[in-house]
């Protein structure tokens, strides 16, 4: 067995290490005696990983690229049950998720696709089973039993499946057996936690075998939510997984997998962020709080928190309601004050069907994986996560809405030749993917009393009254009215603003009725990875991808906002006026925010985009010594641009003309990344270390970035020519470069450290140590054309990029000692996860930092006791550390913009059962 642990005698002698330089532990799948490699260069008593990372099985120390194997009995020592745990014991992946699970992001080496926008495919891709799941947060939900988990790092394509330009995560679930057995393991935890599950698996005849999984699991929320008196991000979700594998000879075989699950969860819920959490989350020193500049404004000095009533805009949110308990409250105190009767509930039902044939034609080997998935998330919010109701998606099928239909075929053929000097595989690949959202945001019913308030702010914070008309009431509107010798504070156009505020506040539940977003991606490939042994010690692996990638939109949109047309008609002559023309367009922007407008009502749009791309890897691998490889290689990696499903990327909404829609403006440019690693592994039978070195640049990297109203969709590229700060200032249009000019925008490198210990066949210690310079460049820009950085983005040039902590470590012990001579055996599990500070922002404003921090989990237990039973007791997050996933700019709760946080879980703890048979 190898995995990873760390006791707690171990963690406090490692504390001191930590404060120097984070333990980081890599646990690694081992093989079963029947996995064993023929004539491995082991003595009986070591444990061989194997892996197919190269679509070939291999002992791990003989693969020359990054990977990461977890086997399953570290799986099941660490109860890792979907892939967000994996953060244990990998420590160049990160898994999270935010407004919604169905979002969920994974991380390598500091990259992922971040934002909750489905038409971005995942920079990391995940498969189970070989097949590919269309979003990485589709995985996010219980996997059963597994048989291991293999962990790629760096782009990946020349093997087989989907292509992507971070890495790749495969699971592999357990197979069928042709021996009877069966098992039930029953789990209660703290917040009312209870999780079964149970299979059995055994022979339909004699060249069939049979299983099926089952499991269930059901939690309270970490939230309550005081208002509505329920509790959110709970847990209630199930999982059927059936399987036939058919071998009819020794050279023939197929898997047959049918799964299905359902989820009925209200997530996800989220808190302002205070000072005592973030120190940096506090109004700024230099500009006034009204400006729109001032959360990009460094508070050098101690300031108010954002949430304090010197922040304009919290003493609208407490004159429309809002307790304030949520705005003074700790960031982690967990009680949440929502709009009285608005919702989390969420639906996610997930199913599918695959078949894998391997067929052994003695010097060449074919495998066929045919599958077809569906999968469909819908998500209610209250979407401001405050107690005004400013913002709101109702429960139901337009619920923020996710649907993925999904056909898959990959083919390939591998084997050997030139008395095998060559190991070969060629292959191809299809994918046709039909994606639907749909969605219903709404203006709340105090939107039209909140809105018209950030205008008064900007002019005078002292006139804003929220339970007036327009936020203004007779007093103040006579202030203004009189200004300027009784010529008005707007001269002529005074009126017209007063009128303009006033429609504004008439914006009360309406926005989307339901629109609806399609888009069909067709994806075939054909690839080559081969490998040339040079030598008896020395190889050459060269591969090669080419890819087609077809994308074809539509929409239609569904809008009763009839406000938003009148106020563009009322004022849309002022933005010709200097001195008004901010004024103008803040109303019409909050009159249309979103370009949610009437104006769009029965619109359909269409258009469609094609991409060829050609990937692929060089690696040059060396054995000095049996036990000893040393390795470089370069890659290519690609990522398919695609669509902005969102229709607030149609223009601006000051600009916004419903004749001259262009879909165009949708799109967003494919990925690319070029990927240069050098590398060792040493393995021997009690120990073994593995070191690789970096660096990967990549263009057109695609961002998603939410700016406290919509979401912003850009590529990101360098600019070798010095901008002179043009892309830090507060303007769209200036900061261009010429596009001989463009340059990567983003760059990752370090290197990654791990080795394992085995003092004896019942302990191991594994530790790992990532360090990843994740930075955009210094100059920044959009597109690879050399369009400016968007001004919401003006934070990230030079800066390490969200969520990327530069160091992190993991680290762990496994101890299991027979107790007795009748077989049973002790176990002694913990881990520890230690990372850098960051930046969990997308925009990296100041505010959203997330301190350093180390997160243990601990288990221990009896096992096969009478050959058949066990219990364990178990802890995670073992010391309740607080600390953030993501924090995001609240949304319309601006000027200064206030920030909520998504929270990581809080301990957990249980006691486990098992029972084989």
């Amino acid at each position: 067995m190898r995995t990873t642990t760390l006791s707690l005698r171990a963690l406090a002698i490692l504390g001191a290490g930590f404060t120097l330089l984070p333990q980081a532990a890599m646990a690694q799948s081992t093989a079963d005696d029947g996995d064993m490699i023929d004539n491995a260069d082991v003595d009986s008593t070591t444990p061989v990983i194997v892996v197919t990372a190269q679509g070939r099985e291999q002992n791990l120390a003989d693969v020359p690229v990054a990977i990461s194997a977890v086997s399953a009995e570290t799986l099941e020592n660490s109860g890792t049950s979907d892939i967000r745990e994996l953060n244990q014991v990998a420590p160049s992946l990160l898994v999270s998720s935010t407004g919604n699970e169905a979002n969920g992001s994974a991380r390598i080496r500091g990259i992922g696709t971040v934002g909750d926008n489905p038409g971005l495919e995942s920079s990391v891709a995940v498969f189970v089973d070989g097949v590919y799941r269309s979003r990485s947060g589709n995985a996010l939900s219980e996997l059963g039993p597994l048989d291991r988990i293999e962990i790629l790092r760096g782009p990946q394509g020349t093997l087989g499946g989907r292509n992507s330009s971070a890495g790749m995560i495969s699971i592999y679930t357990a197979k069928p057996e042709f021996d009877f057995g069966g098992y039930a393991n029953f789990t209660y935890g703290n917040y009312d936690a209870i999780r079964v599950e149970g299979g059995v698996t055994a022979p339909v005849g004699d060249t069939v075998a049979a299983r099926v999984d089952g499991v269930f699991f059901r939690r309270d929320g970490f939230y309550n939510d005081v208002i509505n008196d329920t509790d959110v991000n709970n847990r209630d979700r199930y999982l059927v997984r059936a399987q036939a594998l058919f071998e009819p000879t020794d050279s023939l075989t197929f898997r047959l997998i049918g799964d299905y699950s359902k989820k009925d969860e209200a997530c996800c819920a989220a808190t302002f962020v205070q000072p005592s959490f973030a120190p940096l989350a506090r109004l700024s020193d230099d500009l006034p709080p009204v400006s729109a500049d001032a959360k990009f404004d460094y508070p050098g000095t101690a300031t108010p928190a954002l949430t304090d009533p010197a922040n304009p805009i919290i003493p609208i949110l407490l004159g429309l309601g809002q307790n304030p308990a949520a705005l003074n409250q700790s960031t982690f105190n967990r009680n949440i004050y929502v709009t009285p009767g608005r919702s989390y509930a969420g639906s996610t039902e997930d199913y599918g069907i695959s078949g894998e044939l391997n067929w052994d034609f003695g010097n060449a080997t074919l495998t066929s994986i045919t599958a077809y998935r569906e999968y469909e998330n819908t998500q209610a919010s209250d979407t401001d996560y405050t107690q005004v109701d400013i913002l709101y998606r109702a429960p139901g099928d337009f619920a923020g809405a996710r649907e993925f239909k999904t056909f898959t075929q990959e083919l390939r053929l591998n084997g050997t030749v030139f008395n095998d000097r060559l190991d070969w595989l060629v292959g191809g690949y299809y994918a046709n993917e039909d994606l639907q959202t749909r969605d219903n945001l709404r203006f709340g019913t105090q939107y039209g009393a909140f809105a018209p308030c950030r205008i008064v702010n900007a002019v005078n914070p002292a006139l804003a009254n929220p339970l007036a008309t327009g936020c203004i009431g007779a007093g103040g509107r006579a202030v203004l009215q009189g200004a300027n010798g009784g010529a008005g504070a707007f001269g002529p156009a005074t009126p017209l603003i007063f009128a303009g505020l006033d429609r504004l506040s008439q914006i009360n539940d309406l926005g989307s009725t339901g629109d609806v977003y399609n888009q069909t991606s067709e994806n075939f490939a054909l690839f080559t990875h081969n490998i040339f042994h040079v030598t008896d010690t020395l190889d050459l692996t060269l591969g090669l991808r080419y890819t087609n990638e077809t994308k074809d939109f539509d929409a239609s949109f569904a809008n009763d906002n009839v406000i938003c047309p009148q106020n563009r008609a009322l004022l849309n002559g002022l933005l010709a006026v200097p001195s008004l023309a901010g004024l103008a367009g803040g109303i019409i922007s909050l009159s249309c925010q979103g370009n949610s407008t009437s104006e769009l009502d029965g619109v359909t749009l269409e258009d469609s985009r094609d991409e060829d791309e050609f990937t692929g890897t060089a690696i040059l691998s060396w054995k000095p010594v049996d036990d000893l490889l040393v390795y470089g290689s370069y890659s290519r990696g690609y990522k398919a641009g695609g669509y902005n499903l969102d229709r607030s990327a149609l223009a601006l909404p000051v600009a916004f003309n419903v004749n001259t829609i262009n879909p165009a403006a949708l799109q967003f440019e494919e990925e690319t990344v070029d990927a240069y690693e050098i590398g060792l592994k040493y393995q021997e039978r009690m120990w073994g270390a593995s070191l690789s070195l970096f660096r990967q640049e990549f263009s057109n990297f695609q961002l998603n970035t939410f700016n406290g109203s919509v979401f912003v969709v850009q590529n990101i590229n360098g600019c070798d020519t010095d901008l002179g700060g043009l892309d830090r200032d507060n303007s769209g249009t200036t900061g261009a470069c010429d596009a001989d000019n463009i340059a990567p925008g983003v760059v990752s490198q370090g290197f990654e450290f791990e080795a394992n210990l085995r003092p004896a066949n019942s302990l191991v210690f594994t530790v790992g140590l990532t360090r990843a310079d994740t930075e955009f460049a210094d100059n920044l820009v959009g597109s690879e054309d050399g369009t400016p950085l968007d001004p919401a983005l003006r934070l990230l040039p030079g800066d390490q990029m969200s969520n990327a902590p530069a160091w992190v470590a993991t680290s762990s012990l496994t101890w299991t000692p027979d107790i007795g001579t009748s077989g049973m055996k002790g176990l002694f599990y913990i881990n520890a996860r230690t990372t850098s500070d960051y930046n969990t922002g997308s925009d990296l404003l100041y505010g959203k930092e997330q301190d350093g921090y180390t997160l243990v989990n601990y288990r221990v237990g009896l096992t096969n006791i009478a050959d058949r039973f066990a219990i364990e007791g178990w802890v995670n997050n073992l010391f309740d550390q607080n600390y953030s996933q993501v924090a995001f700019n609240t949304p319309f709760v601006a000027e200064q913009q206030t920030y909520s946080a998504y929270l990581a879980e809080p301990r957990t703890y249980g006691v486990t059962l098992r029972a084989e048979f």
